[in-house]
């Protein structure tokens, strides 16, 4: 029963978060992408099957209340991925054993785990963070023009033109928030992307910290990106260049895969920077750039697709030592 009853409150603490958003409270935005940490921590440490149950009755819960659409919206952008990703981020497969040397008596295991890449976990969130972002958008239309249309008019009352009197203040409102709109799509996908990519580390961190983490902690500075990925990449930019919906959905795609790279990019750092001396100070000095300017995380894209294209990290850093020399 406990693991059923630890699924059940992961679900209710997950609907609550998700529900807070009503209240208008500036937390309440915060709770809302933390969502899906609850039902992370379930899957990871009590099993997927659990953490769908939970998130289903708290799903069907909050739609008893509030109405069909916020349970769907519940279902696909926080069940979902939650335990999509706590499923597959558990995965393993076995392979044979590497040969051992010949002066090893020891016994040697046949075969050796191997656990699912980070790599394509960060693939799967930046999927799953463009379809959410997409969900979301449907919900205020099911055309581009009323799509912007909506997020423009939003913005207005955000930005305060209901109590702008001056026609001037109300006409540079109204450009602002048009402005605002265009890129709203691509910029809650990034946000999607950094927020599940958080939820994803700290629900991985709980469970390793009580001890239920079932796979050992993966060494985050090998990440790679699947090669597909650039492909990928290639087609939603392209996308962009059209007009209506499947521009939107080619720019929340590319912004999400951006974020991906920009973490690939990050790793490819922690490893091309081992043989340097003050490693820490160049690190701390990128993440403290990064944190406070933004701008430098091109930068982070920039070598992360470098790495995928040209494999700096083998060719500089990974590569085996050149044979020993005939004496």
């Amino acid at each position: 029963m406990m693991p059923i009853l630890i699924a059940l409150a992961a679900g209710c603490a997950s609907a609550l978060m998700f529900a807070s958003i009503i209240s208008g409270a500036l937390v309440s935005l915060l709770l809302f992408y933390l969502a899906p940490l609850p039902l992370l921590v379930a899957a990871l440490g009590w099993g997927t099957t659990g953490a769908v149950v939970g998130g289903l009755v708290a799903g069907i819960s909050l739609g008893a209340l509030f109405g069909i659409p916020y349970f769907i919206t519940f279902a696909v952008t926080v069940v979902l991925p939650a335990c999509l990703l706590g499923h597959v981020a558990l995965l393993a497969r076995q392979l044979p054993a590497p040969a051992a040397s010949g002066n090893d008596s020891a016994p040697q295991p046949t075969t050796v785990t191997e656990w699912y890449p980070v790599g394509r976990l960060v693939a799967w969130i930046a999927g799953f963070a463009a379809l959410t972002t997409m969900a979301a958008l449907f919900t205020l239309g099911t055309d581009a023009a009323t799509i912007t249309s909506a997020l423009r008019g939003g913005l207005q009352r955000m930005l305060g033109a209901r109590d702008a009197t001056d026609a001037a203040d109300i006409a540079d409102i109204a450009k602002l928030a048009g402005a605002m709109a265009v890129v709203a799509p691509a910029a809650a996908a990034i946000v999607a992307t950094m927020m599940l990519t958080l939820n994803l580390f700290l629900a991985a961190k709980i469970a390793r910290i009580s001890g239920r983490l079932h796979r050992p902690w993966p060494d985050l500075k090998a990440t790679e990106l699947p090669p597909m990925t650039l492909a990928v990449l290639s087609a939603a930019i392209a996308l962009c260049f059209l007009d209506g919906l499947p521009a939107m959905f080619g720019q929340t795609s590319t912004a999400a895969l951006t974020i991906a790279y920009a973490l690939a990019g990050f790793a490819a750092l922690h490893t091309l920077t081992l043989p340097i001396r003050h490693r820490t100070f160049v690190l701390s000095s990128t993440y403290a750039l990064v944190m406070v300017f933004g701008w430098p995380v091109l930068a982070m894209v920039a070598l992360g697709i470098a790495d995928a294209v040209l494999g700096l990290r083998h060719r500089n850093v990974l590569r085996p030592p050149p044979p020993p020399s005939p004496v």
